[in-house]
C-alpha cells in the first residue's frame, strides 16, 4: 500500500499551521482512503518517515497532530518510538506531554508564511 508522502506531509504541515490535530481516519479519507487495520498501520510507517525527514530538516514532528478519535491521543506506535518519555501512554501525564510536543510543532508551521 503506498501513500504519496509529500502529500501526506503537506496535508499535516497544513493541519499544524491551523492548530488542527487530525484522526487517523480523517487522514486517510483525506487522500481518498477508508480506514482499515492495515492501512492506518501503513500510515504510521508513513507519518515515521515524515518525522524523520523533520528532523532531518531541522523541523519538528508532526504524527504527534495524527489521534485516535476516541480519546485525541496518537497510537501505541508513536509512544513506542519515543525516546524522551517514558511515562503511560494514556490519562493526564500523556496528556500534557502531547500537548507540548504538539504545540512545538503548531508554533513552527503557523509562523511560517503560505
Amino acid at each position: 500500500m503506498a501513500f504519496d508522502i509529500d502529500h501526506l506531509e503537506h496535508l499535516l504541515q497544513a493541519a499544524a499551521a491551523e492548530g488542527r490535530r487530525v484522526s487517523y481516519s480523517e487522514l486517510l479519507l483525506a487522500i481518498g482512503q477508508r480506514f482499515t487495520r492495515p492501512r492506518m498501520r501503513a500510515l504510521c510507517a508513513v507519518l515515521d518517515e515524515i518525522d524523520n525527514r523533520a528532523a532531518a530538516a531541522g523541523q519538528p514532528e508532526l504524527a504527534s497532530l495524527v489521534v485516535r478519535e476516541s480519546d485525541r491521543l496518537p497510537g501505541q506506535g508513536w509512544w513506542v518510538a519515543r525516546r524522551d518519555y517514558a511515562g503511560a501512554w494514556e490519562g493526564p501525564e500523556a496528556r500534557k506531554y502531547l500537548d507540548k510536543v504538539q504545540r512545538v510543532a503548531i508554533a513552527f508551521w503557523s509562523a511560517r508564511p503560505a
